[in-house]
């Protein structure tokens, strides 16, 4: 097995402990329970498939090694709690992620090179590409791809670890917190991020707002690639300094809801046309380091599917007590973070203007709290502290010593252990609760993170305030992982569809669930009329954010059976892309409040590009059976899900939402099981740059080893496990996933892509190359590459 240790928790000693391994409805609501070790410290997740969960970390000491340095990648199992290790090649530090279409995962960039004490190696003064010690590579233009495998799956197979060789696939920009957002045709903006790494990517006083001195990056660029140059997005240049990680949402129209420090744009990316939104009341920052839990409450058939983005907490600290690059101005652990709730809708559906509505106010201050949209959608806050803010630091404008930092590195102080639950339909006044909640005993503070599982409970792990790895400090490193079971656990009666589809279409013919008679108590036309089918994407979760995260309800009538069960009918998603983006997502049947398991979906074709779409589903009216009850167990606690369709009579219409459509770029395959990729690369480095070699040759089925920069030409041949992936000739990367290995020039003219073109690496290292002439002046030769053989860290020579 790759990467060493299975399991940190087996399930015997879950079983002894009365840990919950698999766990149902019978588990205790509100409670916390052990989920085992991580491996590595949590600072990234992902849901995979329906048995795995994609656990990042930054490139630091962990105890844990693979492939001969500590490790910073792990999959962590659902059902056993155990996890793999994985072998992450380049620094993921602070990088940000999103999925692909075919639910496949993609991260951007990170931090340099890194070695103990997250120190940057120099040559000359000029920062190191890998580090000999942690043997990480420079990631901070790094594209890593993760096809993700499920539990009947070689783990050895490559095509089920993380690609990631900069040389082959790499942004344009270096880009540390950098923010994304999946588009309608499945393709990823990546907007801003830092150059160099900091508390808050600026000086001050603030006198270069848009480059900080060559630190700050505030242009946008997609992937895959656009030919366009990288643009500037003004919007980062106003909001210089506070607009890490900045809130993104893709709306019905195509536009881009922006949120960072004070201020909040709707942003046509196409046009680079910004339209100024009303600033965030109340001087309270949400980005990071300030770090507000913000979610996009649930889209429904009754709210028309129109976005409200809801955003709690953060910290409302004067702009100067940031300070600057180095570490804030103030002592932060000493100021209460933001009980503030603010609601915006960015387009309101009456051509009214947006404008932020304030909301209850949380039940404490809580920076680096974080929104979880549970399947009742209701909206789950946790982790996070009372005071201060995200980040680490060794001193501070007002502590000018390490010694005298009372919480070590930590920013932060008075971690919230207790979860509370925003419910976003309740009157205004009582829309927060957590009673009955149990309160963990693990700080979860900067780099904590929480995912949603597909049995509705909540996987909370991660926490490391600390340069690099500190298991001795006030607020460790944390590898204890805990899972979370929210309030609808106390039912002993889950719903249980059958006839989930595997697909999920915009618009198209309707299609049924079948929900069994023990799934619900009582009669069933009650059941029926309490009953939603939603979908939810989980996101990408980093520093207490989910990009990604949504929840969409589908449209649904009913029929009941005279055997009791419940026949649902259910329309496809709405045929807007732009709603709900495509690739993955799990399916939920609520009934009442009561979620069954989710069901893994692919939401769309599967592939880049134009989405197919059809007309809103058309579907029959409900039909009720009096008299008929359900088989479940006695003494559920009913929730308060509402239904779609309850009308209070024998039969319920449906009505068809039907979104606009913007055209995208047409299909781009994707890749099936990238195992060779073809790219051409340079024999000689030019004046300046250095050459480059391998330390060991590779194995070949044929041919002679992979050549050095400066050796003669020659090429090898490997056979192909799985295929072999190609980059476009008009880009700087490309695609490996899991579908045809075909590839496709973007041709701007028509906003599509076009046919099969030629191969081209990454243009700016000086490791890649292409073609048979020179580019940039320097000869190349073409070879294959196995990326997945590359097991030694290139280097300067």
């Amino acid at each position: 097995m790759l990467g060493l240790s299975r399991s940190f928790a087996t399930v015997p000693l879950a079983l002894a402990l009365g840990w919950a391994v698999s766990p149902t409805l019978s588990a205790s609501a509100g409670s916390f329970a052990n989920g085992g070790d991580t491996g590595v410290s949590a600072m990234m997740m992902f849901v995979g498939n329906e048995e795995k969960v994609y656990i990042l970390d930054k490139a630091e000491g962990n105890a844990q090694m693979i492939a001969g340095h500590p490790a910073w990648g792990s999959v962590w199992d659902m059902n056993t709690h155990q996890v793999d290790l994985m072998d992450v090649k380049s620094n993921v530090f602070c990088s940000s992620g999103m999925h692909l279409p075919n639910g496949s995962w993609v991260t951007f960039g990170g931090n340099s090179a890194v070695g103990r004490g997250g120190n940057t190696q120099t040559n000359n003064g000029v920062p190191v590409d890998w580090d000999p010690v942690y043997q990480d590579f420079d990631g901070a233009k790094a594209i890593r791809v993760l096809n993700p495998c499920n539990s009947t799956d070689n783990f050895n197979d490559p095509s089920c670890q993380w690609f990631d060789d900069a040389t082959v696939l790499a942004m344009q920009r270096r880009r540390w917190y950098s923010a994304a957002e999946a588009l309608q045709d499945g393709t990823i903006i990546i907007i801003g991020g830092f150059v160099n790494g900091g508390y808050v990517n600026r000086n001050y006083p603030n006198t270069d707002p848009e480059f900080e001195g060559g630190a700050a990056d505030c242009t946008y660029e997609f992937y895959p690639p656009r030919p366009d140059p990288v643009q500037t997005f003004n919007f980062l240049i106003k909001t210089s300094g506070l607009n890490a990680y900045a809130h993104t949402f893709l709306m019905p129209s195509g536009k881009l809801f922006v949120q960072a420090n004070v201020s909040t744009v709707l942003w046509d990316y196409n046009a680079n046309a910004e339209t100024p939104l009303p600033d965030m009341p109340n001087g309270v920052v949400r980005v990071y380091p300030a770090s507000g839990a913000v979610a996009m409450l649930p889209l429904t058939p009754a709210n028309n599917y129109t976005p409200t983005v809801l955003f709690c907490g953060g910290s409302d600290m004067p702009e100067s007590a940031y300070g600057n690059y180095a570490n804030p101005a103030i002592d932060t652990w000493n100021y209460p973070a933001s009980k503030d709730c603010q609601r915006i809708t960015p387009e309101p559906q009456d051509g009214s203007q947006p404008t932020y509505v304030a909301d209850d106010n949380m039940l404490e201050g809580r920076t680096m709290g974080q929104f979880i949209i549970l399947p009742d959608g209701k909206l789950l806050v946790v982790n996070g502290g009372l005071n201060g803010t995200a980040g680490y630091s060794q001193q501070t404008g007002q502590t000018p010593l390490f010694g005298l930092m009372p919480f070590g590195e930590s920013l932060a102080s008075g971690p919230v252990g207790t979860p509370a639950i925003y419910d976003p339909d309740a009157p205004q006044g009582s829309r927060w609760s957590n009673q009955g909640f149990g309160t963990s005993n693990i700080a979860r503070l900067y780099h904590s993170s929480a995912m949603l599982l597909p049995d509705t409970s909540v996987l909370i792990a991660g926490s490391n305030p600390n340069v690099d790895v500190n298991t001795s400090t006030i607020f460790p490193t944390t590898y204890q992982a805990e899972i979370w079971y929210p309030p609808y656990f106390s039912s002993t009666t889950r719903p249980k569809p059958s006839g989930v589809p595997s697909t999920i279409s915009y618009g198209g013919n309707a299609f049924d669930i079948t929900v069994s008679a023990d799934s619900y108590t009582g009669l069933a036309n009650d059941a029926a009329d309490k009953t939603k089918v939603v979908m939810i994407r989980g996101g990408f979760t980093t520093h207490a954010m989910n990009m990604g995260q949504r929840y969409l309800q589908l449209n649904n009538t009913y029929t009941v059976n005279q055997d009791s069960t419940i026949t649902l009918h259910v329309a496809q998603a709405p045929p807007n892309p732009f709603i709900f983006q495509p690739g993955p997502a799990f399916l939920y049947v609520v009934i009442n409040g009561i979620p069954s398991n989710g069901t893994y979906v692919i939401v769309g074709n599967g592939q880049m590009g134009t989405q197919p779409q059809s007309a809103a589903s058309t579907l029959p009216d409900s039909v009720r059976l009096d008299n008929v009850k359900g088989g479940g167990s006695s003494g559920d606690s009913s929730g308060t899900g509402a239904s779609p369709n309850s009308s209070g009579g024998s039969k319920v219409s449906t009505g068809a939402i039907i979104g606009g459509v913007v055209a995208a770029g047409a299909a781009l395959f994707l890749i099936a099981g990238a195992v060779i990729f073809f790219l051409r690369r340079k024999r000689n480095g030019a004046a300046g740059r250095g050459t480059y070699s391998r330390d060991v040759a590779y194995p070949t089925s044929g041919g002679s080893p992979y050549p050095s920069a400066t050796g003669a030409a020659a090429t090898r041949s490997l056979d192909p496990p799985r295929g072999h992936a190609m980059i476009p000739s008009d880009s700087s990367s490309f695609i490996p996933l899991n579908q045809e290995n075909k590839s496709h020039a973007w041709n701007a003219s028509t906003a599509s892509f076009g046919d099969p073109v030629g191969m081209m690496a990454y243009k700016d290292d000086p490791r890649a190359s292409m073609g048979t002439s020179a580019y940039h002046g320097y000869p190349m030769e073409e070879v294959s590459y196995d990326p997945y053989a590359r097991n030694v860290p290139e280097h300067r020579q």
